[in-house]
C-alpha cells in the first residue's frame, strides 16, 4: 500500500496527463549513456526483447476494504445517508414503541411529556400516563437500544476478528456461554458484586466461551467455518446442558428466572437494569469504531496485516474482550437473543460494501433499530400476551441464517 494520501496521488496523476505542465527536461528524450567507446551525445542501442517474452505488468496492490480509493466519494456519501437515515428510523421507531401497547399514548404526548422532562417546554401527562411511559415503556425502549446496538456491533466485530461471515455471538455459543454465568449467578444466589454480580459473571463466562471457541476452531492458521460451526452447536448443547442442572436444582422463583434468560425478553426492563448494563455497553461501542482500520488491514489476510505493522494477536485478543463485555452486558438484561449480529452487518455489506469505517458504526445503529423493532412487535403482535423476544428473532433470523450457509458454501465449491 502506498503512503501518499489519494488527493497526492489524483495531483500527480493531473499533472502527469497535463502537457502544459511537464517542464523542459521531461519534454526531451532522456539519452542513456552509452557503453565504453560510444560518443557523448550518442544513444546506445536498445536491447532487443527476447523472443517469446512480454513485457511484465506492473503488478497491482491489493487494496484493503476501507482504504479509499479515487471513487470513495459515492461511497462516503451513500454511509453518510445510511447513517442519518439509520438515526431518523431509530428516533421515529422509540418515539412510537414508547407510545404503543396496552395504553395507548398519543404521538404528540409523547414529544410534550419528554420535552417537559428535559426543560424544553411541553406538558406532562396525566398521573396514569407519566407512570406508565417513564417506569415501563422508556426504560424498555432504552434497553433495547442498548442491547441491540451491543449484539449488532458484537457480531460486526467477531466476523472481522474471525474472518468470517458465519460468526455471530449467538450461532457460536457465546451468548449461550454468558447465559450460563448469568444463570449460575440466579441458581446459586451470588451476590457479591450487589447489581453488579449477573454482569460479572456474565462477562466470565462470556469471555470464557469466546476464548475456547477460538482457539477450538482455528486450524493452520485460519479459521474453518465447518469447524466453527460445530464448534458452536457444541458449545450450544453443553450450555443448555448446564442450565438444565440449574433448572433442575432450583426453587420455582429461580426456575422463572432462568426461563426469561433462555427465551430473551426485555419484560423486566427498569432504570435500575438500564443503569447496571450502560457502562459495559457504551465502553464496547466507543472502543470498538477505533479498530476499524486494523480490521480492513487483517481483512487482506494475518501475513499482510503483520507486513503493514499490525500485531495480529494483540489486535484479536483486545477485540476478543470488547465482543464477550457486549455479549455479557446484553445477555445479563434481555437472556439469550440470537441472529442480530448475523443479520445487520450482512444487510450492511449488501448497502454499503465490506468497509469497517462504516459497518462497525453502522451495525450498532442498525442493531438497535433492529431490536427496538423487534420488541414492539412481540409486544403487540399477540395482545395482550406478549412474545418472546429471543423466540421471535430466531424465528426471522434461522431462514437468512440457512440462506447465507448454502450461498458460502456455494462460493467455495463445497466444503467435503
Amino acid at each position: 500500500m502506498s503512503g501518499r494520501s489519494p488527493q497526492g496521488a489524483e495531483h500527480t496523476a493531473a499533472r502527469r496527463s497535463d502537457p502544459s505542465s511537464r517542464s523542459a527536461s521531461e519534454e526531451t528524450p532522456r539519452r542513456a549513456p552509452g557503453p565504453v567507446g560510444t560518443a557523448p551525445g550518442t544513444t546506445a542501442p536498445a536491447a532487443a526483447p527476447t523472443p517469446g517474452t512480454a513485457a511484465e505488468p506492473e503488478p497491482h496492490p491489493r487494496t484493503a476494504p476501507g482504504t479509499r480509493t479515487r471513487g470513495t466519494g459515492t461511497g462516503t456519501r451513500r454511509a453518510a445517508l445510511l447513517s442519518t437515515a439509520l438515526v431518523a428510523v431509530l428516533a421515529l421507531l422509540a418515539l412510537v414503541s414508547a407510545g404503543t401497547g396496552a395504553y395507548d399514548i398519543p404521538l404528540g404526548d409523547v414529544l410534550a411529556s419528554v420535552q417537559h422532562h428535559l426543560g424544553l417546554g411541553g406538558a406532562p401527562l396525566d398521573r396514569v400516563g407519566e407512570s406508565v411511559l417513564w417506569n415501563v415503556r422508556l426504560p424498555r425502549v432504552v434497553l433495547a437500544l442498548l442491547v441491540g446496538a451491543g449484539l449488532g456491533c458484537a457480531g460486526a466485530l467477531m466476523q472481522g476478528v474471525f474472518g468470517n461471515p458465519l460468526a455471530e455471538p449467538g450461532v457460536i455459543g457465546i451468548s449461550a456461554g454468558a447465559a450460563v454465568g448469568a444463570v449460575a449467578a440466579i441458581g446459586l444466589g451470588l451476590s457479591f458484586f450487589g447489581n453488579w454480580t449477573i454482569t460479572v459473571c456474565a462477562f466470565v463466562a462470556g469471555l470464557i466461551t469466546v476464548s475456547s471457541v477460538y482457539l477450538l476452531s482455528r486450524n493452520g492458521g485460519r479459521t474453518e467455518v465447518v469447524t466453527l460451526i460445530l464448534t458452536g452447536i457444541a458449545v450450544n448443547a453443553f450450555a443448555g446442558a448446564l442450565i438444565g442442572l440449574f433448572v433442575f436444582f432450583a426453587d420455582s422463583g429461580q426456575v422463572n428466572q432462568i426461563t426469561f434468560w433462555q427465551l430473551g425478553s426485555l419484560a423486566q426492563a427498569t432504570w435500575p437494569k438500564v443503569l447496571a448494563v450502560l457502562p459495559c455497553a457504551v465502553a464496547g461501542l466507543l472502543v470498538a469504531p477505533f479498530y476499524s482500520r486494523r480490521l480492513d488491514l487483517l481483512s487482506l489476510g494475518e501475513r499482510p496485516a503483520r507486513h503493514l505493522g499490525i500485531d495480529v494477536e494483540r489486535l484479536r485478543l483486545s477485540l476478543i474482550l470488547v465482543v464477550a463485555l457486549l455479549t455479557a452486558a446484553a445477555v445479563a438484561v434481555a437472556g439469550v437473543i440470537t441472529f442480530i449480529g448475523l443479520l445487520v452487518p450482512h444487510l450492511l455489506r449488501m448497502a454499503n460494501g465490506p468497509g469497517h469505517r462504516f459497518l462497525v458504526p453502522g451495525s450498532a445503529l442498525a442493531g438497535a433499530v433492529v431490536l427496538v423493532a423487534g420488541d414492539l412487535a412481540a409486544r403487540t403482535l399477540a395482545q395482550p400476551a406478549e412474545l418472546p423476544l429471543g423466540v421471535l428473532t430466531a424465528l426471522l433470523g434461522s431462514p437468512f441464517f440457512f440462506w447465507l450457509l448454502r450461498r458460502t458454501r456455494r462460493k467455495q465449491g463445497g466444503w467435503a
